[in-house]
């Protein structure tokens, strides 16, 4: 095992990534392919599933090519995937749906059905997945009450990497941590839950076998394994969710170790040894190994804020950049790193999108607050990156309340990239903000689990000398105290919206307003 080579395949929302890496973290090659978001229908998101499983055999083609590496040197693939797609297949395999992705929100209303009776709250602290339209689970009961002809037509209800699994080797598995996001999996028994499966109206075997997350697979379709320039019994490791092997990329799988992720949307997790639900709700509890349970909290809105408000309103930063011949991104951070923490007093709700944790709230609409004559345009793009962060910062008061203080932060995703706004992070949690060298996490945290899994490394825990910091945070305590002191506003303008918020979202679907008027 000492001269072999891993590679972390990651099935993401816009693109598939494939990374060879060295047992010691180093990366040999990339292949990347980048795929569109369908959406045919308001609050619908649909992406090909044969496009998806065209980009990961090109981009493991490419990472191969550009290593250098020969197919005896592979000594195994992991996989990394999104969370919570939905597929019907029939019973040949043959695709009934697009892949339904978690940015889906069509079944609001089945949603806010289970939220109001209870029932909700109860499969979520059965199995862990917050009740929300991203869910398989409703989105089955959205299919069964609005499609109903697919719905009975459907032979197995499968995510995207059990399809790419099945095109593979012609077995529907699915590992644990894919299986513990579609509130469907009971944690504790690591089993299809009852309770779910009756709400869905399905049975057990119109779903796959759940594995372990180190479970192997080999004797992979010789076209494929051709095509792509490994071995057929390459090991395959079915490997896990994007969103807990980011942790384990980034090495943030202690006790006190947060781990932050900003790209197009926001995660906060955390991992504890055992299963661990909220209360109130507000976090998830994904599988990593039955030894390592991660739980937190995403956020609909990170990234893709900031290039909103790139493309709608920073057109004078966009041509001082192309001007320069730089990134806008640049341009605007620079721009907001002279104003002051707090932007003057104007803040950021940014759920253009809805959101997420830790208010699971499909309905919820983005709003400047506290505008004034005063503020220019850079007080809106650092009103901005603040509530960003804001927003990921609440689900990091929720993790704070169920396992206790962080330790540490350890940032990645595109956000991570920029020393600015990773200091603002640092003053408004007020730990130390680390920055891991390489940004491919939830990639390398597959390669991991493949190594774990063949028997190269012995202990998870051993990633965390792999994985060298390249950057340092500490916070600014007199910004901290102006970002606590803001927090606590931006959580009042939220909870006396929430009304409001449905109302205008009944408007933007309907174009009209059903209430009560006398």
């Amino acid at each position: 095992m000492e001269n072999m080579y891993f590679i972390g395949l990651d099935i993401g929302t816009t693109s598939t990534k494939a990374v060879v890496f060295t047992k010691e973290g180093a990366v040999k090659g990339v292949g990347n392919v980048d795929y569109p978001l369908h959406v045919p229908k308001p609050s619908w998101a649909e992406q090909d599933p044969k496009e998806i499983f065209t980009a990961g055999i090109k981009a493991l083609k490419q990472a191969i090519a550009a290593s250098g590496v020969s197919r005896q040197e592979i000594g195994g693939i992991g996989v990394s995937s999104a969370m919570h797609s939905l597929i019907a297949v029939d019973g040949d395999g043959e695709l009934l749906t697009n892949s339904i992705i978690w940015a889906d929100n069509r079944s609001v209303t089945q949603t806010e059905r289970l939220k109001q009776d209870g029932t909700g709250h109860r499969i979520y602290l059965a199995t862990g997945t917050p009740i929300h339209p991203m869910s398989p689970l409703t989105k089955l009961i959205w299919m069964r009450e609005e499609d109903p002809d697919t719905y009975r037509r459907a032979a197995k209800f499968i995510s995207i990497k059990e399809y790419v699994i099945h095109r593979l080797y012609r077995q529907y598995v699915v590992d644990y941590s894919i299986a513990s996001a579609t509130g469907l999996f009971n944690l504790e028994r690591l089993d299809w839950d009852e309770e779910a499966l009756r709400l869905a109206g399905i049975t057990a075997g119109q779903l796959s076998e759940a594995v372990p997350t180190t479970h192997i697979l080999r004797g992979m379709e010789t076209r494929f394994a051709d095509e792509i320039g490994i071995d057929p019994d390459t090991p395959f490791v079915v490997g896990a969710s994007d969103g807990v092997l980011a942790n384990l990329g980034v090495g943030a799988i202690s006790k006190g170790q947060v781990a932050i992720t900003i790209g197009t949307s926001g995660a906060v997790r955390t991992v504890v040894p055992k299963p661990m639900t909220d209360p109130k709700g507000r976090t998830f509890c994904y599988l990593l190994t039955e030894d390592h349970w991660v739980i937190g909290g995403p956020t609909n809105n990170g990234g893709l804020m900031l290039r909103w408000f790139r493309d709608e309103f920073s057109w004078p930063e966009v041509e001082k950049a192309r001007q320069l011949g730089i990134d806008p991104y640049d341009v605007m951070i620079q721009a907001a790193k002279d104003v002051p923490a707090g932007a003057e007093g104007l803040l950021f709700l940014p759920f253009l999108s809805g959101e997420r944790a830790p208010y699971w709230n499909a309905n919820a609409r983005g709003s400047f607050f506290g505008v004034s004559l005063h503020h220019k345009r850079e007080h809106f793009i650092r009103a901005v990156l603040e509530g960003i962060l804001f927003s990921v910062y609440s689900v990091g008061i929720a993790l704070r309340d169920l396992a206790g203080p962080a330790s540490e932060i350890r940032a990645s995703g595109g956000f991570a990239r920029s020393a600015e706004w990773r200091q603002i992070m640092s003053d408004m949690f007020g730990y130390e903000v680390t920055v891991p060298q390489s940004h491919e996490s939830s990639g390398f945290g597959a390669a991991v689990l493949a190594m774990k899994a063949v028997g190269a490394i012995d202990r998870l825990e051993d990633v965390q000398v792999r994985i060298p910091i390249a950057e340092r945070h500490q916070p600014d305590l007199q910004r901290s105290e102006t970002y606590i002191e803001l927090f606590y506003l931006y959580e009042r303008v939220y909870h006396k919206l929430v009304e409001e918020f449905s109302l205008i979202a009944e408007f933007q679907r309907r174009g009209r307003i059903q209430q009560d008027r006398t």
